[in-house]
């Protein structure tokens, strides 16, 4: 459940109980076996955990170069292999490949140097290294790095991340983990004393005790800053004075578990960050305020927030430093309130909303290079787009409401379709961004013309997955429109199977995903864990609705589903699919499935006891999904995720009326439908116990039930050879009961 990425040895779950029919765990019993759909037309799990893997693209200074992390895992030699990709933005240069034997982060230093932080030395002499790499671009059009990088520096230890450089002023700004006593130099003789306490014991006075798979230990994020400059003698040298500039502030950032370096930016003479408001209970509330801080740690942060707000993110400065903007949510608590775009003018000390009026919930955030526009990101309709306001002049006073015209108050839309991320605006009206869409993976694009009047061009930069992706049949999805609950309209998509032609009659066993959140969507994104196309290049007809609560919609639409979870979107999800059948022949409802993790495996569960929902589903498949909600009430890492659902904490009589209705452990006696259930023994967001409880439901019941457990897995499976192994158990499962009758 929410979150708003991946996928080594392969986890047998309960291979003694349970034989397993599959070329990943041979049993020697003799038994069918069930092999992945493949062919050179077809998309087969095999191909999706060796696809390349791109990060976000980040161009150099004069935005004539970009660079992207990517990594591709072989099976043959269970390897996974990390690259960087440099490309040109601006003309025909060959790109090129830097390989990273050990991994690690880049940075561009400036427009002909990338600094790489990678951790060498092993057990307690183990830190992170700091190398320069030259970039040469020779002609005709070709890129060449230097045969070995040189040495920067080294940090005191192998944590060190998140790096944002300010060139002007030669200083590095970064993230890493520290103890109490705030000192980085300490850090290692801390974690030896630690290590040598004599006991395993974790000893908790307040929350988070732990968050979504990590047990809280004695250390905190923190950011730092130190000198990185270029010497008289041309070259790269790393200081040694790391100040850290959140110290004694009680601050920590970036904003566990997901933060980055998108939770901080860099002026020539500032920092800006998010975190957590740090007097108020962490597991319950969801407010974090905007700070700014010297670079050098020369005086305290201030706060630029109201005080009154939910969580913020994103904080960015503009090009000259005096302005930043952060993304908003009025409601603490609410962790997927609408989220509304925010800038402060540091010269004259105001802070005003620039969305309030705008229904929709603003991402990533970039100011132009002339700082009179400000690009940002959105979900809209199912697509995550980018979208541009002029900046207007700064109010007079602060306020959430400022009167602005029209041309201030209406973004215009720049990209309509996939999923844009990583926006990064560069010199003559250019902007580089990431986008994936249902058929393809990561890749980086450039939009031209943004400082003219007509329509900007967009030209792809990179083509990291086509070679992958040849002749593979993947479909764009079908979008689907219909009547749902209190007569709204309501999204979904289709995605056909390798092979579909419209008027075959009952030809195709048809599949209902069902996302999780429930604050999410089922967008023209890829994702590596669950992916449509993966599900219809095995041969099933899929339908993704976005049911009440889907973000992209309008926030009305995402708040209807607090204290509603098994009601409006059941409508929904009903008259969907009611919808598919009615309009597609092609598909047979009495090989009809589903499959849903997180919240979409409460559905799941909650399908199960409700049989006149009238699916007629021949299987189930439940990822770490919801199955007593009022013990999730206790049990969850993030407290103010159940609070806010269901009414309050799961004492509270508001919260007992709700539990009581749609707690799918209520209706246990009705479940009789074959299901697998898959969890991750470390997910802190949903027990383990909830994915146990239910497996000892059904198998009690004597309903058809498989358990699969990845002990080192969280909410998500991450590993190559997990996904591989969930991809088997899963399509195993669904064949078994939906697969064509010879």
């Amino acid at each position: 459940m929410r979150v708003p990425p991946d996928f080594p040895v392969s986890v047998l779950g309960l291979a003694a109980q349970v034989p397993l029919y599959s070329p990943l765990n041979n049993t020697g019993m003799a038994a069918p076996v069930f092999t992945f759909k493949q062919g050179v037309d077809i998309l087969s799990p095999l191909d999706l955990v060796q696809l390349p893997r791109a990060g976000t693209g980040t161009a150099n200074p004069s935005g004539d170069l970009v660079f992207v992390p990517v990594s591709q895992y072989a099976l043959k030699d269970k390897k996974n292999t990390k690259t960087i990709h440099i490309a040109a933005v601006e003309s025909t240069t060959l790109p090129i490949d830097l390989p990273l034997t050990s991994g690690g982060e880049a940075f561009w230093l400036d427009d002909r140097t990338l600094a790489h932080a990678v951790a060498e030395g092993s057990d307690k002499n183990k830190v992170i290294t700091l190398y320069a790499i030259s970039v040469k671009v020779e002609t005709p059009g070709s890129l060449k790095l230097p045969d070995s990088p040189a040495l920067v520096g080294k940090f005191p230890t192998d944590t060190a991340s998140n790096f944002r450089y300010s060139a002007k002023t030669g200083t590095l700004v970064f993230s890493d983990y520290v103890h109490a006593d705030g000192d980085l130099k300490k850090v290692k003789e801390n974690d030896d004393a630690w290590e040598n306490r004599g006991d395993t014991a974790f000893v908790y006075d307040e929350t988070f005790e732990r968050h979504w798979d990590t047990w809280v230990g004695p250390k905190r994020p923190s950011l730092f800053s130190v000198q990185l400059s270029k010497g008289a003698d041309d070259k790269w040298a790393l200081g040694t004075d790391f100040v850290n500039l959140l110290k004694g502030t009680g601050h920590h950032a970036p904003v566990e578990p997901f933060g980055g370096t998108d939770d901080f930016d860099v002026s020539d003479t500032q920092v800006v960050y998010t975190a957590k408001d740090p007097q108020l209970p962490k597991a319950w509330h969801t407010k974090q305020n905007i700070y700014i801080v010297d670079i050098h740690g020369l005086s305290g942060p201030k706060e630029l927030t109201s005080g009154k707000q939910g969580a913020t993110h994103g904080p960015v400065f503009n090009t000259a430093g005096d302005k930043v903007a952060w993304g908003e949510r009025e409601r603490d608590g609410h962790e997927s309130d609408r989220a509304q775009l925010v800038i402060y003018d540091l010269k004259k000390n105001v802070r005003y909303t620039l969305t309030h009026k705008w229904d929709r919930t603003v991402g990533s955030i970039a100011f132009a290079h002339d700082d009179k526009t400000v690009f940002f990101t959105a979900g809209d309709l199912a697509r995550t787009k980018l979208y541009s306001l002029p900046v207007p002049p700064t109010p007079h006073t602060s306020s959430v409401d400022p009167f602005f015209s029209d041309e201030f108050r209406t973004p215009r839309e720049l990209t309509s379709t996939g999923a844009v991320a990583s926006i990064q605006p560069l010199s003559n009206g250019r902007l580089l961004f990431t986008r994936s869409s249902l058929t393809s993976p990561n890749e980086v694009f450039v939009m031209r013309g943004l400082d003219e009047s007509g329509k900007p061009t967009v030209d792809q930069l990179t083509k990291l997955a086509a070679a992958g992706l040849k002749g593979k049949s993947l479909d764009g999805g079908e979008e689907i429109w219909f009547e749902g609950a209190e007569g709204k309209q309501v999204q979904g998509w289709v995605v056909k199977p390798p092979g579909f032609k419209k008027g075959d009659k009952k030809k195709w066993p048809i599949l209902l995903a069902i996302h999780g959140g429930p604050e999410g969507a089922w967008e023209d994104q890829w994702s590596n864990r669950w992916n449509l196309n993966m599900f219809a290049q095995q041969g099933y007809f899929v339908v993704a609705i976005n049911p009440t609560g889907s973000t992209s919609f309008g926030q009305a639409f995402t708040d209807a589903i607090a204290e509603d979870w098994g009601g409006k979107p059941f409508v929904d999800l009903q008259n969907g699919w009611k919808h598919v059948l009615g309009n597609f022949p092609e598909v047979d409802p009495d090989r009809a499935v589903a499959a849903g993790a997180s919240y979409g495996g409460y559905a799941i569960n909650w399908i199960q006891g409700h049989p006149e929902f009238g699916f007629n589903f021949k299987a189930l498949v439940c990822h770490d999904g919801a199955f007593g909600a009022q013990y999730h009430g206790y049990s969850t890492d993030e407290l103010f995720f159940f609070n806010y659902e269901w009414g309050g904490r799961p004492w509270e009589p508001r919260a007992q009326e709700v539990i009581k209705k749609f707690d799918p452990i209520n209706f246990v006696e009705k479940w009789s439908t074959p299901m697998l259930i898959i969890h991750g023994s470390k997910d802190y967001r949903l027990p383990e116990t909830d994915g146990i409880g239910a497996f000892h439901a059904l198998q009690q019941l004597g309903v058809p039930s498989r358990l699969v457990i990845f002990p080192d897995e969280n909410h998500w499976v991450l590993n190559h050879q997990n996904s591989l192994k969930w991809h088997y158990e899963v399509f195993r499962w669904l064949d078994k009961y939906a697969g064509k009758s010879e």
